[in-house]
């Protein structure tokens, strides 16, 4: 019995999801946001990536992380054409190879993100709560096998994407959506999105900015480093932009775990009427990041003109190591103090002794 009662929902799955594309409003709007968010994301991130590559003379730990980020976020702009295509016509009008390529890479590209936004927290909490083990943890090689592993997670971790996405039949027009013969399926898929995509990074971001606050408060020195508020405003634009994304993924698994059939109409009801405005207002989190580095390069704009943002992440990478330059330099003041101070000691001995020496003879002819 229970197994006929999820294929009874699956064909109910196969139905209902169908209507995610019957709500005009969303899909309107969704297309409209898109839409924006191609023409603001796509060159925005394309310059972020040229500025890195072509312009920047250093390329620090923070410059690595925030190119690994440009290539997810213009990857994800790269595909935005294919959604609002399908949203507009309300019709996925390519092939079914597409339809799962192109939401496989939709999200590898928001597991990407997320996980490399998180390396930016945790590169923050270490240079500024152990900043002495910055160099050894955080060294470039160990930040290209980071990213290696990142990569290499988001890749595997995006497979379901692909499996449970094909192509069905609605009337006279095809639907791309997630299918799925279990309830089980439903609940795997979505909250391996939650597991990977939000409740890890997010709380790892969380508990690294709070350590890294109480030692904001903690220190005598009050300066924040210049690039903390730049990453914190990716944080928390990401995570702000990604949140009801992630809330209709907890009400679609809420709704598959759901037995009575009222409550199922209600969760179904907003999760299929809301999923095409959420996936849209996630897409501005790709979009977003190369405005803000425009408002955080202000200064340089003047001065450097196109390689202002070259500039920028020159700026961003250099502040820990300007923080140990300037410990070194002063380390080495204080060595030179020591070292004048032990000449200067012995040439007043020296003097007296010559003196002395040149008084001795004078007493002898008297």
């Amino acid at each position: 019995m229970a197994q006929n009662y999820s294929l009874n929902n699956s064909l109910v799955n196969n139905t209902t999801d169908k209507s995610i594309l019957d709500s005009s409003t969303g899909t309107t709007m969704g297309a409209l946001i898109l839409s924006l968010t191609f023409v603001l994301g796509f060159p925005g991130n394309v310059f972020v990536i040229w500025s890195i590559l072509a312009r920047a003379r250093k390329q620090s730990i923070t410059t690595l992380l925030i190119l690994n980020l440009a290539i997810a976020d213009g990857s994800l702009m790269a595909l935005t054409p294919f959604f609002i295509i399908y949203l507009v016509l309300k019709n996925w009008v390519f092939t079914e190879v597409m339809c799962k390529i192109v939401f496989y890479l939709c999200l590898a590209n928001m597991y990407a993100s997320i996980h490399l936004i998180m390396l930016m927290s945790l590169y923050r909490l270490v240079a500024i709560v152990w900043p002495v083990r910055i160099s050894a943890i955080t060294g470039r090689r160990t930040t290209v096998r980071m990213l290696a592993v990142v990569w290499l997670l988001v890749i595997v971790a995006s497979v379901p994407a692909m499996i449970y996405r094909r192509v069905e039949k609605s009337g006279n027009k095809k639907v791309c959506d997630s299918y799925h013969l279990y309830d089980s399926e439903t609940v795997m898929q979505y909250m391996l999105e939650l597991v990977l995509g939000c409740f890890i990074p997010y709380g790892v971001i969380l508990f690294s900015y709070i350590c890294i606050l109480r030692r904001i408060r903690q220190s005598k020195f009050q300066r924040r480093i210049r690039s903390e508020k730049l990453i914190l405003a990716i944080v928390l634009t990401f995570c702000l932009l990604w949140l009801p994304y992630h809330i209709i993924n907890m009400v679609q698994v809420a709704w598959a775990l759901m037995k009575d059939t009222e409550k199922r109409k209600t969760l179904h009801t907003i999760w299929s009427k809301s999923r095409a405005v959420t996936s849209s207002i996630a897409f501005i989190s790709s979009s977003i990041n190369p405005i803000l580095y425009f408002f955080a390069g202000k200064s340089y704009i003047r001065r450097e003109g196109f390689e202002f943002m070259a500039r920028l992440f020159e700026g961003t990478g250099i502040d820990l190591s300007n923080r140990k330059s300037r410990q070194n330099s002063h380390n080495s003041r204080e060595k030179e103090k020591e070292a004048d101070a032990v000449m200067l000691k012995d040439k007043d001995q020296d003097s007296v002794t010559n003196s002395s020496s040149n008084a001795k003879p004078g007493k002898h002819g008297k």
